[in-house]
């Protein structure tokens, strides 16, 4: 363990805003684990919600957590962290997830802590204390992941009204009533394991920064129990606001379109969480959401809702990262 370099009551505050923006990323992502299945109404919504919240803590035992390692030693330096950059990445991303929140735009919490941590960094150090390898492939993953989505959704639309040409519409959505409580629990594993791991990440940085473990160090068990379980409390809590907008907004879903649209949105977190790339939930099921209804026909999906949530996309991570520079300047003259 090395000489502390910031107070042990500025470690415990800076972890409890750390569990306050996982609380709000579960809170206000919510609706991407539960809004197909509470829109086709294979599940009603204080069902899904705890169905969702149970997975999102169990991927802490499922998933590898490669993504903590990107978030805790891939996107600034180190010798740059404080807790004044720790103070100003996670206002960022929190204040600008309230505004998304308030305004029902489905936005990246991912994209908004990757912001944060951006430019509250540059805020201090410059364009210097960046680490342009991890970022670009977050970065490129901002068009990989719903591209992926959008892909695999269609891709899986299609396959299954092959397979099931001859069936019945009412044994297909018998079926597929069944199966869809399978995919959700998928996509809600997926979320959990990729999500919760990027304020793992920002924990570990800040436990780094403060010489309470080395840099090479594991990272200690209790921050990922209380990462997974903030995060699973806010999904529990959900954002209403969000699942009109992703369930009922963007494309009309019955049961198979939910089905097919949360196991492309699943494969590709898993896919992600595997190479440790922290990729965007809300980002990956709107793809995936956008490409099963495009199999219907090209005018099914409201392309001009779907182009706004492109520009929240767009507009997160320099957003976030303009608040965080701000919010780390009055955080050097406060603290």
């Amino acid at each position: 363990m090395g000489t502390l370099q910031i107070s042990m009551n500025v470690v415990i505050i800076l972890v409890i805003l750390a569990l306050i923006f996982d609380f709000m990323n579960g809170f206000h992502d919510s609706a991407n684990s539960i809004a197909t299945v509470v829109s086709t109404g294979v599940l009603k919504p204080q069902h899904a919600v705890l169905m969702a919240a149970a997975f999102n803590f169990i991927a802490f035992y499922v998933l590898p957590h490669t993504v903590a390692a990107s978030i805790g030693k891939g996107i600034i330096v180190g010798s740059v962290v404080d807790q004044y950059v720790i103070f100003g990445a996670l206002a960022g991303a929190i204040i600008w997830n309230v505004v998304t929140w308030y305004f029902g735009i489905p936005s990246s919490s991912s994209h908004a802590l990757m912001g944060g941590l951006i430019g509250a960094a540059v805020a201090k150090a410059g364009v210097g204390a960046l680490l342009s390898e991890k970022i670009i492939q977050t970065v490129l993953f901002i068009f990989i992941a719903p591209a992926m989505g959008f892909l695999l959704g269609s891709l899986l639309m299609l396959l299954v009204s092959w397979l099931f040409y001859r069936s019945s519409p009412a044994r297909v959505d018998r079926w597929f009533r069944r199966l869809q409580l399978v995919s959700a629990a998928a996509y809600s594993l997926g979320h959990g394991g990729n999500d919760a791991q990027k304020t793992m990440g920002i924990i570990w940085l800040l436990l780094i920064a403060s010489g309470i473990i080395g840099q090479n160090d594991a990272l200690p068990s209790w921050v990922g129990y209380t990462c997974f379980s903030a995060i699973a409390l806010g999904t529990l809590f959900g954002g209403w606001r969000i699942v009109k907008t992703m369930g009922q907004k963007l494309t009309k879903l019955k049961p198979v379109g939910g089905f097919c649209a949360e196991t492309a949105g699943a494969v590709t977190l898993f896919t992600a969480t595997a190479m440790g790339v922290p990729v965007s939930t809300t980002h990956t099921i709107t793809g995936a959401i956008v490409g099963v209804g495009s199999t219907h026909r090209f005018s099914s999906v409201r392309w001009g809702l779907a182009g706004n949530i492109v520009w929240a996309w767009i507009l997160t991570i320099p957003a976030s990262a303009f608040i965080a520079a701000v919010s780390w300047w009055i955080g050097t003259k406060l603290f």
